[in-house]
This record gives C-alpha cells, structure tokens and sequence, in this order.
C-alpha cells in the first residue's frame, strides 16, 4: 500500500501578479517610504516617514529634565513636606529642552491660595508645594533659602502653560 497524494492536476495562474514592497530611500530626513503597489485598484499607499529626530530629542529632554525635576521636588518635600513635579521640559525656538539644572525658588498666586515653587533660570518651574496660606509660603521659601537655594531674580515664571508674577518681596 503506498500514500498517494491528490491535488489538482491542472495549476490556475492568478490573472494579476503580485508585486512585493519596494523600499524607496528619501532625502528628506534620511527615512525610507515603504510603497505597496495595488495592481488592481491602480493605487498606492505610501506610507509617510514622521520626523523621528524630533521626537527622540522631546523624550530625550523630558527624561533628563525629569532627572532635574524630581531633585528639586525633593527638595521641596524635605522641606514642606509635600512637593509635586511640575515641569519637565521647556520649548525655546521650536525645540524641547530639559528645565535647567539650576534652582532658585520664588512664591507665586495660584486660584487656590500661595505657592512656593524651585524653578531654573529661566523661570521653568520644576517642583512646587501645595497651595497654602501666603505665611506659610513664605515660610516655605525662607526654608528653602536656609538650605541655599538662591531667589529667583526676574519678576515672573512660566508655571505649566502660565507665566505667573512672583509675590515673596510683595509688602501688605
């Protein structure tokens, strides 16, 4: 007894071939379009190449200036017992940066009393307290000065997508 196979006896070509991927490099960022020709429908999808590098730059930014955040919150914590992240990064001219290294500390307003907060030098907040009573804020800030955190020296910083004016040399 022996094995027979059974298939047809007569093959049928296909009426349209099919066509594999090609890769067609581009210049604009240095990318390859993968192009899927559809012999049937005439068309073609392409599939278009984002701009990578600047997305690798925002991750890298925001994984350094997240490094640089959670210090100054904890600092903040040590010292007020409650400190949140704020910041991570900041966009100069269209390009993501990690917030500076740098602290300095400042109280601001918020809708919800007075807040003292760690920002680098150019105002990008970076760790901030609760918001509490402008005395305790101030108490805040003063304790954070004992531990050598300088003030900040301009009049307003830039707090999530709000520049807010500094109050700690405010006189009532």
């Amino acid at each position: 007894m022996g094995i027979s196979i059974v298939g047809p006896t007569k093959r049928i070509p296909p009426k349209i071939k099919a066509s594999a991927a090609t890769a067609i490099p581009t210049k604009i960022l240095g990318f390859i379009d993968f192009a899927f020709p559809l012999d049937i429908l005439n068309v073609e999808i392409v599939i278009i190449p984002f701009q990578i590098e600047k997305i690798v730059q925002y991750f890298q930014a925001v994984q350094q200036g997240k490094q640089r955040a959670s210090k100054s919150q904890m600092k903040m914590f040590e010292v007020a017992g409650f400190g949140m992240l704020t910041l991570t990064t900041k966009k100069i001219d269209g390009k993501f940066h990690p917030v500076g290294e740098e602290e300095f500390t400042a109280v601001i307003s918020s809708p919800d009393g007075h807040v003292a907060v760690i920002v680098d030098k150019d105002g990008f907040t970076k760790a901030q307290s609760k918001a509490v009573e402008k005395e305790e804020a101030i108490s805040i800030y003063k304790k954070l000065r004992e531990t050598g955190i300088s003030e900040y020296p301009e009049n307003e910083i830039q707090i999530w997508s709000e520049t807010r004016p500094t109050i700690q040399n405010d006189i009532e």
